[in-house]
């Protein structure tokens, strides 16, 4: 949501393998400017409007990185951010 929400432009790439999915989302936006800060449990900087439609409660990140075998972000601020993430298929 928050590509669709921040971003001017973004891309969402899915690989399917027998071993693994990975989904790489990169996106042209305002970046994260507290990375750490935005990976703890409830942290949101959503808007009231956000909030108002049922979004910005602070979990997706988090989410994302305790479901995931491997997860990797790097937000540069300004400029966009790129989410990796693999899971491996048992």
């Amino acid at each position: 949501m928050n590509v669709v929400w921040y971003a001017r432009r973004g891309t969402l790439t899915l690989s399917i393998t027998p071993e693994l999915l990975r989904i790489e989302v990169t996106d042209e936006g305002i970046g994260i400017e507290g990375i750490e800060l935005a990976m703890k449990d409830g942290y949101s900087t959503a808007s009231e409007e956000i909030r108002q439609m049922g979004f910005g409660a602070g979990m997706g990140l988090p989410n994302i990185k305790k479901n995931s075998d491997e997860f990797c972000i790097d937000s540069v601020v300004g400029q966009g951010t790129v989410l990796d993430i693999t899971i491996r298929r048992r």
